[in-house]
């Protein structure tokens, strides 16, 4: 016959466990050239943030998307996630930049972002100029004559040159990007959710120790 097993029993399990997943977070060590680059960047206005760079054209970025919503997911309150669109120099990247920017200017990025996804890798392709990007968004229940009216303004020009400064800034090779606290580039995005956020906290915890 079985002998139940002790309350005294249960909790040495339960302390037994957490011991062994504080000693495994404790083992993870990283090491700045290989795992992350140190650089000048640019002052983020809040702290701490992780920063994606993307391009929707990007197939990377298209496959890596769902990763980096999980590692926010992860991150939770802890840490802002952000993105900010990539041109390169190229038209229908910058025709991207564009429809980032309205997502960001009429407040539906949670509404379109998969959607301009799906709509260039699975769909009709990329935006070829700007009535395409118009009729997208038109499609996603906007008003023409307000989306017409903020491609025109002043704010675009200076939401796509602030893109791209920060692009700049930033002395990202390629996309996707993460960038931790304006500061930190992680080296590899290919890990898992849970490696990626482990490593964005630990990036974030190094800027406060420098700040201290």
């Amino acid at each position: 016959m079985k002998k139940a097993v002790s309350t005294q029993s249960l909790l040495f399990i339960f302390l037994m466990c957490c011991m062994t997943s504080l000693s495994y977070a404790d083992s993870i060590h990283y090491v700045e050239g290989q795992d992350y680059t140190h650089i000048s960047g640019f002052p983020e206005k809040h702290l701490p943030v992780v920063r994606e760079f993307f391009s929707y054209n990007c197939p990377h970025c298209y496959r890596q998307d769902a990763r980096f919503d999980d590692m926010a997911r992860l991150l939770g309150e802890k840490i802002i996630f952000v993105r900010t669109s990539v041109g390169a120099g190229r038209q229908t990247w910058i025709l991207s930049q564009k429809a980032y920017y309205l997502a960001e200017k009429f407040k539906v990025i949670s509404q379109v972002h998969s959607a301009i996804f799906k709509r260039i890798h699975e769909q009709e392709g990329s935006f070829n100029n700007e009535m395409d990007v118009v009729n997208f968004f038109v499609k996603q229940g906007l008003e023409i004559n307000e989306v017409k009216a903020a491609l025109a303004s002043a704010d675009a020009s200076l939401a796509i040159a602030n893109y791209d400064l920060q692009t700049q800034l930033s002395g990202i090779r390629g996309v996707p990007s993460l960038l931790v606290n304006g500061q930190y580039l992680v080296n590899s995005t290919s890990q898992s959710p849970k490696q990626l956020s482990q490593l964005v906290q630990y990036l974030s915890q190094l800027t406060l120790k420098k700040e201290q």
